[in-house]
């Protein structure tokens, strides 16, 4: 497995860097904007671990590059920002995870291992859903919606296949939360909901049909007329 590492402060770099390859992570460290610009650019890479304060292109600016690039790599934060606004801001932009400075390195090893868990399973099955003009590819990790290809993370993608997977039923934010992000992660969190609105914004394009209904203090579904 090959992490890339986007972090300036050379004492929590060598630290990451030590404890990732003692877990049997091979890692390469970007210790600026241009340099992690560059290596997301050349290279594929499983996972990115990505501070946000950086000396020159911030972090922010990387994911919404990454993002922009259809790059689809998961994208775990790791800032010193740790309030629900920075987490929010980042996660809306496409982050797959966000872990506040300063953090348990256990904690730091648990949630790759979570990320890339989930990025194998995405290709797990090789099957096709449908919802009404809308088309997931799960073998190929690709939705279409009126012949048109839309591009998802992997967090949406896994979203919206868990709500394809059962259209019609409400599926509760906590249900949603176990199966996408995982069991152990943060309750408190609204980051369903705000995956919800992310999801909305790219499938239900405009002059198409509305797919994803709120179901007022039980959760959400996707309805179908088949």
């Amino acid at each position: 497995m090959e992490l890339l590492l986007v972090e300036d402060n050379r004492r929590i770099s060598e630290f990451v860097v030590k404890g990732l390859e003692e877990s049997g992570f091979a890692v390469i460290l970007a210790e600026n904007g241009v340099d992690a610009r560059r290596a997301i650019s050349e290279k594929s890479w499983d996972l990115i671990l990505l501070d946000i304060m950086l000396p020159d292109i911030d972090g922010i600016e990387l994911l919404q590059y990454t993002r922009y690039k259809k790059i689809n790599t998961p994208i775990l934060i790791m800032s010193a920002l740790g309030e629900p606004d920075d987490k929010v801001k980042a996660l809306n932009l496409g982050a797959d995870d966000y872990l506040a400075k300063p953090f348990h390195f256990n904690e730091l090893v648990a949630r790759i291992n979570a990320l890339l868990r989930r990025s194998k399973n995405v290709d797990f099955a090789e099957n096709i859903l449908h919802c009404n003009d809308l088309v997931l590819h799960v073998d190929k990790h690709m939705v279409e919606r009126g012949g048109r290809e839309i591009k998802l993370t992997l967090q949406e993608f896994m979203l919206l296949k868990l709500l394809m997977e059962n259209k019609n039923k409400i599926m509760s934010r906590t249900q949603i939360l176990n199966t996408v992000w995982g069991i152990n992660y943060n309750s408190n969190t609204n980051v369903v909901d705000v995956y919800i609105s992310y999801l909305r914004n790219k499938i239900e394009i405009e002059g198409s049909e509305k797919l994803i209904e709120t179901i007022k203090g039980r959760g959400y579904l996707i309805r179908t007329k088949e």
